[in-house]
């Protein structure tokens, strides 16, 4: 069956899915192969739980009428997607980068959201599978649409904003993140450029911090709305920023003050105030929307745990996320400070560099108590008296359980692998 005659099937169902657990009512279920199954077993099972048609590609699972044949599930998925957004026709902003990708999208969704129906990527979904999904989410009520894109090898962005076919993008940053898989740091920022060819091809618009140089040498001669404090030749002027702990920025007359910590988050909220300020939102309602927009998802959350404040930030970390996050620990002026750091991966061959990267820049300062966690981190293993390494987590929790941490502030940074909430567990 051809993309043109599956649509009609799709706009008459509620919803896409692509697990049995999660089945509504009048779904389409996508039976999408996994590494470890064939999600074409399950599609009997979808039609029980409610879903009114299943895709699969095995004739073997065949069932009646609701059932539709495809050659490639996944590549039907993507297509059935495209299609629709084609269909839609609305705008839609995609934004990419190395660091704070959904913290910006979630920021840019409740600006927008003051004035416009809008969808934005849910979560993470922001890959092969999830950027379909959500194209798949949008309705004709949807008046703009947010996709997020993430990426750990070159032409996936390219793939991604094919699908997509943004009107707007934005780049976060160029950071040291998922090294292995692009090839290296100059790997990464080609792969991430890749949104910006698009929309050079495209004629189409980019969002930018005019205060990044390498922001602005990459998108020479595509059509920009930009940002940044340090030049008035931008559309919105950032007269200040300061973080002590949470964030807080100054531009256009209005001071607005964020649930965010630390100051590495400026910048998510000036590109949200600059995408607002564009579709012609008040800033009374920009900030209303920025300053009750609380983090969550182990992102730069401010929690209480007894005695102690903590700066929960273990959703992910890589080289550059690790550094902005550290030096902004490190500069708080509080009497007792503990950070607890886990291994970052995808780093490759460069990985042990890196790491110890990390813990020379702990070594500057000698008021804070750091605990190093995992493997690459101990490869590098010292001994300084305000320093410990450990391998394992059950080590750390060893330690926390021993020496109990009261009356500190705590950040507990990691990959998401590490799952370093667990800490929460042994902290009084």
């Amino acid at each position: 069956m051809e993309i043109k005659d599956i649509h009609p099937l799709f706009l008459k169902c509620k919803s896409v899915s692509i697990d049995t657990r999660k089945i509504e009512n009048n779904s389409l279920f996508v039976a999408i192969k996994g590494e470890r199954f064939d999600a074409n077993t399950f599609a009997k099972e979808a039609l029980e739980k409610g879903a009114s048609y299943v895709i699969i590609d095995n004739a073997d699972y065949y069932i009646d009428e609701r059932t539709i044949m495809t050659e490639d599930n996944l590549k039907t998925l993507q297509e059935l997607a495209q299609f629709h957004r084609e269909y839609l026709k609305l705008p839609i902003i995609a934004l990419t980068g190395s660091n704070g990708k959904t913290t910006t999208k979630e920021l840019i969704n409740v600006v927008l959201s003051k004035r416009y129906k809008v969808k934005a990527t849910v979560g993470n979904l922001n890959n092969h599978i999830g950027v379909p999904l959500t194209l798949l989410s949008f309705t004709t009520d949807t008046e703009i649409g947010i996709v997020e894109m993430g990426a750990n090898h070159q032409k996936e962005i390219e793939f991604l904003c094919e699908l997509a076919k943004p009107d707007f993008g934005y780049i976060t940053n160029f950071g040291k993140a998922h090294l292995e898989g692009f090839g290296g740091f100059e790997g990464v920022i080609k792969g991430k450029s890749e949104m910006y060819a698009y929309l050079a091809a495209h004629k189409k618009i980019a969002f930018v911090n005019m205060d990044d140089a390498l922001q602005v040498e990459k998108t020479e001669g595509i059509e920009r709305y930009t940002f940044g404090g340090k030049s008035n030749e931008t559309n919105v002027v950032i007269d200040s920023v300061k973080a002590d702990p949470f964030v807080s920025i100054k531009t256009l007359g209005v001071e607005i003050s964020s649930q965010l910590i630390g100051v590495y988050n400026a910048n998510n909220i000036n590109v949200a105030v600059t995408i607002g300020t564009y579709f012609k939102i008040e800033m009374d309602a920009i900030k209303d929307g920025i300053e009750n927009y609380v983090p969550e998802n182990n992102r730069s959350q401010l929690l209480k745990k007894g005695n102690n404040d903590i700066i929960l930030d273990a959703y992910n970390a890589n080289p550059s996320s690790m550094t902005v996050a550290l030096e902004n620990f490190m500069q708080l002026e509080i009497s007792k400070k503990v950070a607890i750091l886990g291994d970052m991966f995808e780093l490759g061959f460069e990985s042990l560099e890196e790491h110890k990267g990390i813990i020379d820049l702990a070594l500057k300062d000698q008021k804070t108590l750091f605990y190093f966690i995992g493997k690459d981190f101990y490869a590098n293993k010292i001994e300084k008296e305000n320093v410990s390494f450990f391998e394992t987590f059950d080590d750390l929790a060893d330690e926390l359980k021993k020496n109990k941490t009261e009356n500190t502030t705590v950040l507990i940074k990691g990959s998401r692998g590490m799952a370093l909430e667990r800490t929460l567990e042994f902290l009084p």
